[in-house]
C-alpha cells in the first residue's frame, strides 16, 4: 500500500478548499445585495496604497532593463532595436508579473492580515451573529476590487516603465522621446496587450484569493495572523507563476496558428 506523505495531501487539501472557497465567491458574487460601497473603498486603499510602489518598481525596470541591454545590441549593431525589444518585454511579461508580484507583498499580506486578526478577534463570528454576511462584505469586495485594480496598476506600471527606458536612451543614445515612443508603438500589436491584460485580471483574482483565504480561515491565536500574511504571499507568488506559464503557453499557440 503506498502511503502519501502529510505534506503532500495536506498540500492537495488546501488546493481543493481554495477551489471550494473559490466557487463560494462566484455563488456570492451574482446573489444581491451588492455591496458596492465597500468595494470601491477597497478598489480605492488597493489602487491608492500600492500606486507609489508600483511605480517606483516600474521606472527602476525600465532603467535597469535598457542600461543591462544597451551594452549587447552596441556589440552586435543592434542599438536601434532597443525601443521595440524593450517594449516588447515589458509589455508581454516583465511589467505584468513583476508588477503582480509587487502587489502580492502589498496587496495579498494586507488582506491576510487585516481577515486575519478580525477572525482572531472574533469580529467575523460577531457579523454573522448580527445577520450581516462576512463573506459577501470582507471577501466578495476585496477579491473583485484586486481584480479590478491589477490590470489598471500593470498600465501604469508599464507606462512608467517605458519612460524610464526612454529617459536612458534619451540620455545615452540622443534618442528624442517621441521617435522611441514610435519605434515602441510600431513594434506592439494587440496580439502582445490583450493577453497581457487578460492575464493581468487572473493575476488580481489569485492575489485576492488567496489573501482572503489565508485571513478568513486563519488560526492558532495571534500567531496565526502572521502566519496567514506570510502563507499568502509565498502561496500567491507562486500561484502567479503558474498562471502566467499557462497564460504564455496558450498565447504561444495563438502565434503559432
Amino acid at each position: 500500500m503506498i502511503t502519501i506523505p502529510k505534506g503532500v495531501k495536506n498540500f492537495f487539501v488546501e488546493i481543493g478548499e481554495i477551489a471550494f472557497f473559490a466557487g463560494r465567491f462566484f455563488k456570492e458574487a451574482v446573489k444581491p445585495p451588492f455591496e458596492f460601497k465597500e468595494l470601491l473603498r477597497q478598489c480605492y486603499q488597493m489602487g491608492n496604497r500600492s500606486l507609489v510602489l508600483v511605480l517606483v518598481t516600474g521606472f527602476i525596470i525600465g532603467l535597469v532593463l535598457t542600461l543591462q541591454s544597451r551594452p549587447t545590441l552596441i556589440e552586435f549593431g543592434a542599438e536601434s532595436w532597443m525601443p521595440d525589444m524593450v517594449g516588447i518585454s515589458i509589455v508581454r511579461e516583465l511589467g505584468p508579473v513583476i508588477t503582480a508580484l509587487v502587489c502580492a507583498g502589498r496587496i495579498a499580506s494586507g488582506i491576510g492580515a487585516e481577515l486575519g486578526s478580525m477572525r482572531v478577534t472574533e469580529q467575523i463570528d460577531a457579523m454573522e451573529v448580527s445577520g450581516t454576511n462576512p463573506f459577501k462584505y470582507l471577501v466578495v469586495t476585496r477579491i473583485l476590487a484586486a481584480t479590478l485594480m491589477l490590470p489598471l496598476l500593470v498600465i501604469v506600471g508599464d507606462s512608467v516603465a517605458l519612460y524610464g527606458s526612454a529617459l536612458v536612451e534619451n540620455f545615452k543614445g540622443n534618442v528624442s522621446f517621441q521617435l522611441y515612443f514610435n519605434r515602441v508603438f510600431d513594434a506592439l500589436a494587440f496580439g502582445d496587450l490583450i493577453p497581457a491584460t487578460i492575464k493581468s485580471f487572473f493575476f488580481g483574482f489569485a492575489i485576492g484569493l488567496i489573501g482572503c483565504f489565508k485571513g478568513y480561515y486563519s488560526k492558532k491565536g495571534t500567531a496565526g495572523v502572521g502566519l496567514a500574511a506570510n502563507s499568502a504571499v509565498v502561496f500567491t507568488s507562486m500561484l502567479l507563476f503558474v498562471i502566467d506559464f499557462i497564460a504564455v503557453f496558450i498565447s504561444d499557440i495563438f502565434y503559432e496558428l
